[in-house]
């Protein structure tokens, strides 16, 4: 089913100057991801479910909307096995969407559900329930083991996929500040984007015992090795240099930082 013209295929009123407050009717992407062999671009819409854009582009076709019957409120991330193109994707609420996100933190939410799209079968498979703002999802390189970044209760989630493994949940990583995006670079390592908290609600740190980083006061994004142990940090020199960033994508020697809240796109040498 192709999106409709009600949606965001009116380009005049979705151009993000006409009404800045029409994400609801234009849609908002949060995660992107392609398929490297299908050259598919799969689209977690915050909004419209997930989507997908075929190699020649065109209008993105949307693949999925609910899972079990129960409506996707907050499609937010995702990521891809290129081995059987299955995706694995975040519904960060069923009760909130992602324009009154505030709420799943203030009411300690935990409706987020960690799912899968099977394309040979065209179906949505429910993985986990009861997540607590489940953000970034990243694949290890070998496709053993999942990564879910949850937001409110600061922890990414490790868990092992497979024929009989997907219910077996570890922590990876306990985090000084909220966690967004997950992106895994060329040697397997992962960068979890942090939220500042600058004008957000923060945990204290006696309320929580977290990861300790000793070269930093500002941490804005953190690299970790498969095993969880840090590789490096960004400092975000209390907003002098980064603030607010919801992604690092490493790449070529290059770190692309985007966020989801400030106007740019940052690179810096990894």
């Amino acid at each position: 089913m192709e999106i409709d013209d009600v949606s965001n295929t009116d380009q005049k009123l979705c151009d993000g100057l006409t009404n800045k407050n029409l994400e609801s009717t234009c849609g908002r992407p949060l995660g992107l991801k392609f398929n490297t062999i299908t050259c598919d671009l799969y689209i977690a819409d915050a909004y419209f479910g997930l989507l997908a854009v075929g190699p020649r582009g065109g209008v993105a076709k949307q693949l999925a909307t609910s899972a079990e019957g129960v409506p996707f409120r907050f499609t937010n991330a995702l990521d891809i096995d290129t081995k059987t193109g299955e995706v694995y994707f975040t519904d960060s609420s069923i009760l909130f969407q992602r324009r009154v996100y505030l709420p799943i933190i203030l009411t300690g939410d935990r409706t987020g559900r960690l799912l899968k799209y099977v394309p040979s079968t065209q179906s949505v498979h429910v993985l986990l329930k009861g997540l607590a703002f489940p953000n970034g999802v990243a694949l290890s390189n070998d496709n053993s083991f999942l990564l879910v970044a949850e937001s409110t209760t600061l922890k990414i989630l490790k868990i092992r996929v497979g024929d009989s493994k997907t219910n077996i949940i570890e922590t990876f990583a306990q985090l000084p500040r909220s966690p967004d995006n997950i992106k895994r670079n060329a040697k397997g390592e992962f960068w979890v984007a942090l939220n500042s908290g600058r004008g957000l609600i923060s945990r204290s740190k006696n309320e929580i015992e977290t990861t300790h980083l000793p070269w930093t006061t500002d941490p804005v994004a953190i690299k970790f090795d498969e095993d969880g142990k840090i590789v490096e940090v960004l400092d975000g020199e209390h907003g002098q240099q980064l603030d607010s960033v919801s992604e690092v994508e490493e790449h070529e020697g290059n770190l692309w930082i985007g966020s989801a809240v400030q106007p740019y796109v940052g690179v810096l040498k990894a």
